[in-house]
């Protein structure tokens, strides 16, 4: 468990707090290598949904298969999180985990100012598309367990749950400023635009990567690649308040999760709403998670929290399920408001959980395991959820995957005793 840093640690971490009063909601704020960690990521994200935006228009400007080829580059950047996140985890535990985000960072970079180039000179074919997006699926999934297992590094430990809530409302601010910046990009600069500045946001966290200020680690590397790996899996079964907490993940992401991917079929097909109305459903989901940040962030620490992630996460699951029967377009945005806001509440809750029930020697690994299962998980229960609307209808389909995953979620919580435990 991270302890909470002492001597000059301690002093680099909060050297200015004595100057500063931060605000309760963005105390993390106040250590130094956590806000220029914090500002970096948020720039770098923007840039991001950005070329999210950019590389979707492209596809449907020049492919009339659209729906299809959409598919294929979304499954491109997505399916490197469920092959190679695990050994990005073994890898964080084993290399100085700045030095590795900086590689990954660099890797994106590059790969960004590819795109720029090749449809600049209008030479971009959605076969090369689909491949830099599978790369920068990998440099990701490469960097995600670092990103993860950097913060208690870089804040005082009574500010970790606030420094977790502040990277989630980041991370969902960037995903509403992103395409709004991004649709005002392109209709100056075109695609090849977006891609650039997607490009030149990076620079923005490689440089607060080079001003942190990083304690040395440890490092370990007596073990093969397979047998670290074996070690990260044998760590979290034997944690059963950690292993009941990957499984719970394991099944939301899986069967509930899916369902943000049909969003726009419900819009266009149950609600009867355009691309406006496809906006405002994506708005409210996005302003319940950044509401659901602050609040998570203005609480000194989260408690009781096997009963918040059980029932806050069943209670988001049952919400799915209204809205796939909703046909009221203000009853939906109700729905994803508070849908929004009960992801992040849960998700933030079991993210605080494993950094602090992970030591710093596994944490990488612990990390890369809660990733996979939550980021490498709804490709494949998106592909579930399309198989099985081809037998019934959509809504039944997407509505049995949530109702089901509800009901696990309160059968973990009856019959698991460590996660009742779960202060």
């Amino acid at each position: 468990m991270q302890q909470s840093p002492g001597g000059e640690a301690g002093a680099v971490l909060l050297e200015d707090s004595a100057r500063r009063k931060w605000p309760k909601v963005v105390r993390a704020l106040r250590n130094p290598n956590f806000r220029l960690f914090w500002s970096g990521n948020f720039t770098s994200n923007i840039g991001t949904w950005m070329q999210n935006v950019a590389q979707g228009w492209w596809v449907v400007l020049h492919m009339k298969d659209s729906p299809f080829w959409l598919g294929v580059v979304g499954f491109s950047g997505a399916i490197p999180f469920l092959l190679f996140m695990l050994f990005g985890g073994v890898i964080a535990d084993r290399v100085d985990k700045r030095r590795l985000l900086l590689v990954t960072q660099t890797v994106m970079m590059v790969l960004a100012f590819i795109l720029a180039g090749l449809a600049y000179l209008k030479m971009l074919t959605v076969g090369e598309l689909a491949l830099l997006a599978f790369l920068n699926g990998t440099a990701l999934a490469m960097n995600n367990p670092s990103y993860q297992a950097m913060v208690p590094k870089l804040v005082v430990r009574e500010d970790l749950t606030n420094a977790i809530a502040l990277n989630s409302a980041q991370f969902n601010m960037s995903r509403i400023l992103g395409p709004t910046l991004g649709g005002y990009a392109m209709a100056a600069f075109g695609v090849a635009g977006n891609f650039f500045l997607n490009g030149v946001s990076f620079v923005a966290v490689l440089v607060a990567l080079s001003r942190i200020r990083y304690p040395e680690e440890e490092l370990v590397r007596h073990e093969g690649l397979m047998d670290s790996l074996v070690s990260g899996f044998r760590y979290v079964r034997s944690k059963p308040q950690m292993h009941v907490l990957m499984w719970m993940i394991a099944v939301s992401s899986f069967l509930t999760i899916p369902f943000l991917t049909f969003i726009p079929y419900f819009a266009k097909n149950e609600l009867h709403v355009g691309e406006s109305g496809l906006g405002l459903l994506l708005a409210a989901s996005g302003a319940g998670a950044v509401l659901g940040a602050v609040t998570v962030a203005s609480q000194s620490a989260i408690r009781n929290r096997g009963r918040l992630i059980s029932f806050c996460g069943a209670a988001v699951m049952a919400l799915v399920v209204v809205f796939c029967y909703s046909h009221s377009v203000a009853l939906s945005e109700v729905c994803m408001l508070f849908e929004g806001f009960g992801i992040i509440l849960t998700i933030s809750s079991v993210n605080v959980a494993m950094q602090t029930l992970s030591s710093d020697a596994m944490r990488g690994r612990v990390m890369s395991i809660y990733g996979t299962c939550f980021l490498g998980l709804p490709p494949l229960g998106a592909l579930l959820a399309g198989e099985l609307s081809r037998q019934i209808p959509t809504n039944h389909a997407l509505a049995a995957m949530a109702g089901i995953s509800s009901l696990a979620y309160v059968g973990f919580f009856a019959f698991s005793r460590a996660l009742r435990e779960l202060d």
